[in-house]
């Protein structure tokens, strides 16, 4: 096995992707198809050292992986990135030891939205029926002379809430 520096890639006319690299100096050009993972297909990006093995079949060579620059993730821990064509991470999956999950950091925290909908719809429902006993209660009428039946409260009706949290689902984003 060689280690070998990354020039480009393209997808080949079987469907598989293509690297070429250069392997023993400026004029050693090479391309070999890049294994990698089931159900993962990544890009490497120019200048990643990738590890170049021949195979059994005489003339026949594969890229078997890339060197990460920064490796980060903790003992049984995973993480599934990607990156612009300088190597900047630019989307990150963290699947911690600890069973967490991180998508982007851990600024934040996800919801689940079905519950978060039914504690905010019952929130609503009960402000909207206190509004509506607000607006509806009688109070006396305070004027000179004798008194007078109660009337509605005077001033303007409180509005009932229009209020909604639809704005933060995202539909491609789910959960148990």
């Amino acid at each position: 096995m060689q280690l070998v520096k990354v020039i480009s890639t393209e997808i080949g006319s079987l469907g598989r992707r293509i690297v070429k690299f250069l392997r023993y100096g400026s004029s050693d050009v090479q391309t070999s198809i890049s294994a990698q993972p089931f159900g993962i297909d990544g890009n490497p990006v120019k200048d990643m050292i990738a590890v170049y093995s021949n195979t059994s079949e005489l003339g026949k060579t594969v890229i078997v992986g890339y060197l990460t620059p920064e490796c980060a993730a903790e003992i049984g821990g995973l993480r599934v990135f990607s990156t612009d064509e300088n190597g900047a991470v630019k989307s990150l999956i963290y699947l911690r030891s600890s069973g967490d999950i991180e998508l982007n950091g851990d600024a934040d925290n996800l919801v689940r939205f079905s519950k978060l909908e039914e504690g905010f719809n019952k929130l609503k429902t009960d402000f909207n029926n206190f509004l509506t006993a607000f607006n509806t209660h009688l109070h006396p009428t305070a004027a000179v002379g004798p008194p007078s039946p109660p009337t509605p409260g005077a001033g303007i009706p409180a509005q009932p809430s229009t209020a909604s949290i639809s704005g933060s689902k995202i539909d491609n984003l789910l959960t148990n």
